[in-house]
């Protein structure tokens, strides 16, 4: 019964990723671009292994992690299976986490402070391993929410390249959920364009083909792909 509900699982999660995939590349040459342009992060936080097991067996190498402690749980033996794996950090970084976070995220996409930047600079030299980075940014300015303001991210930015030496890719926002996306995205993509960083990771599973039209080159997916969120783990 088991394995048939597992099997089940992974047949329905097989059915949403192509569902997503389709919507992506539509959204994608909507706007002139090549649907390979946009990486689809499969977001997998409160979910079990076997759900991430069965976006593997569908073809799915991207995956994103909102908690460090969660994804130590179930990504080093996920990893160790599929060796292509590539993991994503999306949630809120504390500086005590960020060590463990090098030792096992290939992209953390929330630096939003210059502790963060200093400690993850410190860490990835210290164990010779350099994910990329993205910047999360505040787009709406909501105080409750982690990310650099609007007005101080290109002082991050430069913190980050020019004195830290950081591997810098791309910026990342969440908008607010009770507002329009779209001037949240637009504001992201022009602060990327004026300081030259080529990747842009917004949207989710309410709003990805929006962020695709206005440039994204990464969305991150959770629960149109594996359904609800589950109780944390």
């Amino acid at each position: 019964m088991a394995v048939a509900a597992e099997l089940a699982s992974a047949v329905d999660i097989a059915a949403n990723l192509a569902r997503v995939r389709a919507e992506i590349a539509a959204a994608a040459r909507a706007a002139g671009r090549a649907p390979e342009t946009v990486t689809l992060v499969a977001v997998s936080k409160t979910q079990p292994a076997e759900a991430a097991r069965g976006a593997l067996a569908a073809g799915q190498r991207v995956f994103g992690e909102n908690r460090v402690q969660e994804a130590e749980a179930k990504y080093p033996a996920l990893k160790a299976e599929c060796p292509d794996l590539q993991l994503h950090l999306i949630g809120s970084l504390q500086s005590n986490k960020a060590r463990a976070a090098v030792a096992l995220f290939d992209v953390i996409e929330t630096v939003d402070r210059p502790k963060l930047a200093r400690k993850l600079a410190a860490e990835m030299a210290a164990l010779n391993r350099w994910p990329r980075l993205f910047i999360e940014v505040n787009a709406g300015g909501e105080a409750q929410k982690g990310g650099v303001l609007p007005a101080e991210a290109d002082a991050l930015v430069a913190l980050c390249r020019e004195e830290l030496k950081l591997p810098l890719d791309g910026l990342m926002c969440i908008p607010p959920l009770d507002q329009e996306p779209s001037p949240h995205f637009a504001l992201l993509a022009k602060i990327a364009r004026r300081n030259g960083l080529a990747k842009l990771s917004m949207g989710m599973s309410a709003d990805y083909p929006v962020a695709v039209a206005l440039g994204a080159t990464h969305v991150r997916v959770g629960t149109a792909i594996f359904g609800p969120r589950r109780a944390p783990l």
